[in-house]
């Protein structure tokens, strides 16, 4: 069988080797159109760059690809810390690659991955379309964290998003907050299902949801804050964040506005991070078991690797509300 070159792919897609090498690198410099056109001829002709380490690869390989959707979320490194003792523990080494939260991006990480004929990838997050999910599931095992699946052939690990969502608004009430806001996640993986947790707990104690577009990120954190402020004078006396960084976003914005959190608003996180526990932080937030979430998963690719398994396993683990200093009784 010939093995298809970066010619090849060109050729295929009507472009030039040096654009297809810029779209396999994950360039941002590619138009959408262009990017789409070169991964899908890489696709159609079963192309992996770097196809010099598919020598070194056997079916006995003992890599593990790891995808991570955000290197600069603590929420993923503390996932591969279990993803990386259990492969330890098992003799296998990792490769790990990043898309940005971007899914073209992402998308030509999948693609690097295989290039290095791992026995199997985890996907922590994934931004990708799930076409791309089901393409690599039809060539190794695959297994996602934080995102769930129908795929029999891809196992999954997640939280219970609308239940910890549930936890911190039920909360919140406790400590006397009827004006409970949320900054909502956008189309990232678990966001729609912590904001469904948010509205149907809300709605469950008679208050109207207060959702507010945001993302898992730290500045999305200060601009969904700001926009809350630009309100006026009727602000909600707590908001329940998209995550731990978009939260400390937010109390970023909240102290140069001069309000004190707790004592004037109430803020909550969600994946209690290395990040929330810091002392000056001291952030309430939703617990997801990072490391277990990285076992789990290993362990759920494993069994895959070794043909023990053809069912999907679904773990969906129970979350957990942790107090800290900056959740307090209504003002």
């Amino acid at each position: 069988m010939i093995t298809p070159t970066m010619e090849d792919v060109a050729a295929r897609a009507g472009v030039s080797r040096a654009l297809v090498s810029l779209v396999m690198r994950g360039s941002p410099k590619v138009s959408t159109r262009r990017r789409e056109a070169v991964l899908h001829a890489a696709e159609e002709l079963g192309y992996a760059p770097h196809a010099a380490a598919r020598s070194l690869a056997s079916r006995n390989s003992r890599i593990l690809g790891v995808l991570v959707s955000d290197l600069h979320n603590p929420f993923f490194a503390e996932i591969i810390d279990g993803i990386d003792a259990t492969a330890h523990a098992e003799g296998f080494e990792l490769v790990i690659n990043t898309g940005g939260r971007s899914p073209a991006r992402e998308r030509a990480a999948v693609t690097n991955l295989l290039s290095f004929r791992p026995a199997g990838v985890l996907l922590l997050g994934p931004a990708v379309p799930a076409s791309v999910i089901s393409d690599a599931a039809a060539r190794l095992p695959v297994v996602l964290v934080a995102r769930g699946s129908r795929l029999a052939s891809v196992d999954t690990v997640q939280d219970h998003g609308k239940v910890g969502s549930a936890l911190a608004v039920d909360r919140l009430v406790e400590l006397g907050h009827g004006r409970i806001a949320h900054f909502d996640g956008g189309r990232a993986a678990q966001s729609a299902a912590r904001r469904t947790g948010y509205r149907t707990a809300m709605r469950g104690h008679g208050l109207e949801p207060d959702v507010i577009p945001s993302e898992y990120t730290e500045v999305a954190g200060e601009k969904a804050a700001a926009e809350l402020l630009a309100r006026g004078d009727h602000l909600p006396t707590a908001v329940l964040a998209a995550n731990d960084v978009n939260a400390i976003g937010a109390i970023s914005t909240f102290g140069r506005a001069g309000l004190r959190v707790p004592e004037d608003i109430s803020v909550v996180g969600y994946d209690n991070t290395s990040l929330a526990a810091f002392r000056h932080i001291g952030l309430t937030t939703v617990d997801q078991p990072r490391a277990e979430m990285g076992r789990l998963a290993t362990e759920a690719l494993l069994q895959r690797v070794r043909g023990e398994r053809t069912t999907p396993v679904r773990h969906l683990l129970r979350p957990s509300l942790v107090e800290r200093t900056t959740t307090g009784t209504a003002s």
